[in-house]
């Protein structure tokens, strides 16, 4: 373990700057933890703040290389489905790229040097960051390393973050957060006019949290089908899922923000279809963001 945290500590060593300030969002396992929710909202609360921001993400599961400015209305092919989300809903520019310091460059060229939102960067060293947010479940704290388990790095690596965030009821006692900041969310989704008789699909992380929270909100499925996370729908798929809709005898569908993007071209031929965003609330939000914009300022005022 003391070997893995230097190693770390030498990428952290050898990361590049740029000009604007990089706030990274990331984890301790693989997916799962509310990364793009928690970056859906930190955008919604530096936009009412007015802070001129952009966001840098990998890109993952999109079939091209290089560095992009995602367009909204592109497929998740070309950008990746968490991406195109964060374009679509917040509206501000999302650069694309395996090389977050090149996207950063790439943003700066044509943005300025304005505030950087880094998605799943907690891993990402190369691209110096002046504040690192970190989420965690409460199944990191049981949870084993890579493969025997989900987590990319052991609960130590949390030294490195500056502000901890519990999500879905994660213990502040299960976790060594030893004086980082700790925030915590309430995850949701937000539903109104919820469908009758759904059959309920996605390709996500930890799909039974989805059917949680449709359990909680009063809807049960008369049937369900679940896939691997960012999971590319077919022609296959779609006739799959007509086909349990008739047997199940159901009278709609029901599916995640992530899966619409999926479906690309496929979402009218499984009308109606419901397509229900998740939402995620932070405690205290105004005192959370006023803490991290000035520990950002004070940070970038020293030599």
């Amino acid at each position: 373990m003391q070997a893995r945290n230097a190693l770390y500590d030498r990428g952290i060593a050898r990361a590049r700057k740029v000009r604007g300030p990089v706030v990274s969002v990331g984890n301790l396992s693989v997916g799962g933890s509310g990364k793009t929710p928690f970056v859906l909202l930190l955008g919604e609360l530096l936009k009412a703040r007015e802070v001129p921001f952009d966001i840098l993400s990998r890109g993952y599961g999109r079939k091209t290389h290089g560095v992009a400015r995602v367009d909204p209305g592109g497929l998740s092919q070309v950008f990746g489905d968490e991406p195109l989300l964060l374009a679509r809903r917040l509206g501000v520019p999302v650069i694309v790229g395996e090389d977050r310091f090149e996207a950063a460059l790439f943003a700066e060229r044509s943005l300025g040097p304005q505030l950087h939102l880094l998605d799943d960067g907690f891993q990402h060293r190369a691209l110096a960051r002046d504040f690192d947010i970190v989420l965690v479940t409460p199944e990191d704290a049981r949870d084993r390393l890579l493969p025997a388990g989900r987590l990319r790095e052991p609960l130590t690596s949390l030294s490195r973050a500056d502000a901890v965030v519990l999500t879905s009821g994660a213990s502040l006692e299960s976790f060594p957060i030893n004086g980082r900041l700790v925030w915590r969310v309430r995850r949701g989704i937000s539903l109104t006019n919820a469908p009758a008789r759904p059959v309920v699909f996605c390709g996500i992380a930890r799909p039974q949290n989805f059917l949680l929270q449709l359990r909680t909100a009063g809807i049960e499925p008369v049937a369900q089908a679940l896939y691997r996370d960012h999971h590319a729908y077919s022609e296959r798929d779609i006739q799959d899922l007509l086909k349990l809709r008739q047997q199940s005898e159901a009278e709609s569908f029901i599916t995640t923000e992530k899966d619409a993007i999926n479906l690309g071209g496929f979402l009218d031929a499984l009308q109606p279809l419901a397509v229900i965003p998740v939402k995620m609330e932070l405690a205290d939000a105004a005192n959370a963001v006023d803490t991290m914009l000035g520990m950002i300022s004070e940070r970038r005022r020293k030599p």
